[in-house]
């Protein structure tokens, strides 16, 4: 049942219709999988400090940053490109650069976030706030004005549906009420895109990268198709994978498609298996067909900025 926040609300305006390196550089396999298995006693505890010198395992500043977008597919694409030998990825969001009182800590305390690697491995974080976050750009410049920088994206309305999505749940979780998409989407006095819903901005994806190319060359960015991520992920990860210039390792072995989940699962070894967390793939609510038109229209000249700036065109609306 979808409840309004308080009483005397204005309707929302009227609406038409209805609601590769080889040689050698290669590690050996048997090498790799014996690495993953520490590194997995160590993530458990189970790791001796001997063992840790012993192996020269590292806590690393990150090479590569997911930075965004929220709702395109960050946790998928970190946990995909964990299946790479090479790529040890943190678990939780660091929120080291977006948050002033996390990046008063240090650069110390952020690496001290950082998951144990081998001096080899490329560590990746990701923390979708940074992307739509002013202070950003300017504070990972300065901790390395070289790091590679993904930036995953989907559909701009479908991503806004998607951000508002979550927000619901969570509201309703703590059983409390929350505006129709609709009424948060449109102005209702000017019948206009609102483009102060936080959910519509995120997904103007040029206004935000504009401000990163001030710091950063688009060289150092690769952005990644999230909706394509979904349904064909493999093309996309081997993508990845060149712009990180590590070797080709991830293949389709490692993913599998799950008919019940609707998603691909990851498959590390013969034993160990993984899908993503079951609030993955929510059902988004019906959406008046004329808000996602509008929504549409207003994004497509800053889709148009976006492919350019990027030279990768998506078939949006």
């Amino acid at each position: 049942m979808w409840l309004k926040t308080g009483p005397g609300l204005q309707p929302i305006c009227p609406i038409d219709g209805r609601f590769g390196l080889h040689g050698q550089d290669e590690i050996p396999l048997r090498a790799l999988q014996f690495k993953r298995g520490l590194l997995h006693e160590f993530r458990k505890g189970n790791a001796s400090k001997e063992q840790i010198r012993l192996h020269s395992l590292v806590q690393q500043i990150p090479k590569a940053i997911i930075i965004g977008v929220r709702k395109g597919g960050t946790r998928a694409l970190l946990e995909m490109l964990n299946l790479h030998p090479a790529v040890v990825k943190a678990s939780q969001e660091i929120h080291f650069f977006d948050n002033d009182e996390n990046y008063a800590k240090g650069i110390e305390w952020y690496r001290k976030k950082m998951p144990f690697s081998y001096p080899h491995q490329i560590t990746i974080e990701k923390s979708p706030a940074y992307f739509i976050t002013e202070e950003v750009p300017e504070r990972i410049y300065k901790m390395n004005s070289s790091i590679k920088l993904l930036i995953i994206v989907r559909e701009p309305t479908t991503r806004a549906i998607s951000d508002y999505t979550q927000v619901l749940e969570g509201k309703e979780r703590k059983n409390k009420t929350y505006y129709k998409f609709e009424k948060l989407a449109i102005d209702s006095n000017t019948c206009e895109v609102n483009t102060k819903y936080k959910a519509v901005r995120t997904s103007i994806y040029t206004k935000h990268l504009e401000r990163w190319l001030k710091y950063f060359p688009i060289e150092q960015f690769h952005i990644v198709d999230g909706d394509r991520l979904i349904t064909e992920p493999l093309p996309e990860l081997q993508l990845v994978e060149k712009f990180l210039n590590l070797p080709p390792r991830i293949s389709q072995y490692n993913l599998y498609f799950n008919a019940t989940r609707g998603f691909y699962c990851l498959r590390f070894n013969i034993v160990f298996n993984k899908c993503l967390a079951g609030s993955k793939g929510r059902i988004h609510p019906e959406v008046d067909s004329s808000v996602i038109t509008k929504l549409r229209k207003f994004f497509h000249p800053f889709n148009q900025k976006f492919y350019q700036i990027t030279g990768r065109t998506f078939n949006w609306p």
